[in-house]
């Protein structure tokens, strides 16, 4: 799965007021709070970050449009993703991920053999 995702300039933890540090922190340490909260139950249901990265403007695409990070999961299968989504002890830290993102695109991908 390939996601694009805007990161808020200071997290806003609104939604979920029960995981609002003591402190603002940025989006960016938002997300990692998700990732750090999210990679156990990610590698138990057997999927993996195959990569992270910073984003930016489009070489080719919309003037102005741009994503400050992306992120490729690899999952093994479209039922052991939707286990791990709907995962309770995943879902309590979800929202952290809610509080740094301003906006985000998820496109499941298959992989295919590539031609000779």
């Amino acid at each position: 799965m390939l996601n694009l995702m805007r990161i808020r300039d200071v997290a806003d933890y609104t939604a979920n007021p029960e995981l609002t540090p003591e402190v603002p922190i940025s989006g960016a340490e938002a997300f990692n709070r998700y990732i750090e909260h999210t990679l156990p139950f990610l590698r138990e249901s057997g999927g993996e970050i195959m990569f992270l990265g910073d984003g930016g403007e489009f070489l080719i695409g919309p003037e102005d449009e741009r994503w400050d990070l992306v992120m490729m999961i690899r999952q093994s299968s479209a039922q052991s993703f939707l286990a791990f989504s709907s995962h309770q002890d995943y879902m309590a830290g979800i929202g952290h991920r809610t509080a740094a993102i301003e906006d985000s695109r998820l496109l499941p991908m298959t992989e295919l053999t590539i031609p000779n």
